[in-house]
């Protein structure tokens, strides 16, 4: 899946809380920032875990302020892991 989240989302450490959850869930992929001020991750792995991170990513941590999250399927590129991305 990937998500992009608006809001309140950069320069709270949203990418970093969002990496570390992935990592306890058992996750693959990716986070990052984009040039207009939003989150945008690709998340790999069992649907109902995945689930739980996007309803993670819909509260953010503590000092984000999340507005919205755009999910949309795409194709399974089998990462390996979860990383930040530049």
């Amino acid at each position: 899946m990937r998500a992009v989240v608006t809001g309140d989302v950069q320069g709270v450490g949203f990418r970093y809380a969002a990496r570390d959850h992935a990592l306890e869930l058992g996750l693959a992929g990716w986070v990052r920032n984009t040039p207009h001020g939003a989150v945008e991750a690709e998340i790999e792995g069992e649907s109902g875990v995945v689930e739980r991170m996007l309803a993670w990513l819909d509260r953010g941590p503590q000092a984000a302020r999340v507005a919205s999250v755009e999910v949309t399927e795409i194709p399974v590129v089998h990462e390996t892991a979860f990383a930040i991305r530049s």
